[in-house]
């Protein structure tokens, strides 16, 4: 559990650089695509890192996650099942998700600048309400 503690610590500490990054850039003005596009890959970093705290957590719960097109969304549905998150969260969440999907598979240029700030500009709430999620979560 130690271990799990420290690796959940380390992933908390890169999402909060990739939140940094995202809240120092985000309301620049008349951002070029390249601007976008890191904000948007910071996005990304922000998102993946919360998926690889819910994976370690089932992992040392012994919770498989069955491998699929849709595992990404079956990961939150599983953790909130499992009350590492809540359902309100998760439902935040799954406009990361949706994201995440865009990201990978589209191209900097097609982002959709509006879009994308709405989730900058949630980030850092979303990320407090997940910690919150995985505070209570280890002390239940």
């Amino acid at each position: 559990m130690a271990d799990l503690q420290a690796r959940i610590k380390v992933e908390i500490y890169n999402i909060s650089l990739a939140l940094e990054e995202i809240n120092s850039h985000k309301d620049k003005k008349d951002k070029t695509n390249i601007e976008l596009a890191g904000i948007a890959a910071f996005l990304h970093n922000f998102y993946t890192g919360i998926e690889n705290i819910l994976k370690q957590i089932l992992l040392e719960k012994e919770v498989t996650i069955v491998k699929s097109d849709f595992w990404h969304k079956a990961l939150l549905d599983i953790c909130v099942e499992n009350r590492i998150i809540s359902s309100e969260l998760k439902n935040s969440l799954s406009d990361y998700l949706a994201f995440r999907h865009f990201f990978v598979h589209s191209y900097g240029f097609m982002l959709d600048e509006n879009r994308l700030l709405s989730l900058a500009n949630n980030a850092s709430e979303i990320f407090t309400t997940f910690k919150e999620n995985i505070k209570k979560y280890f002390t239940e």
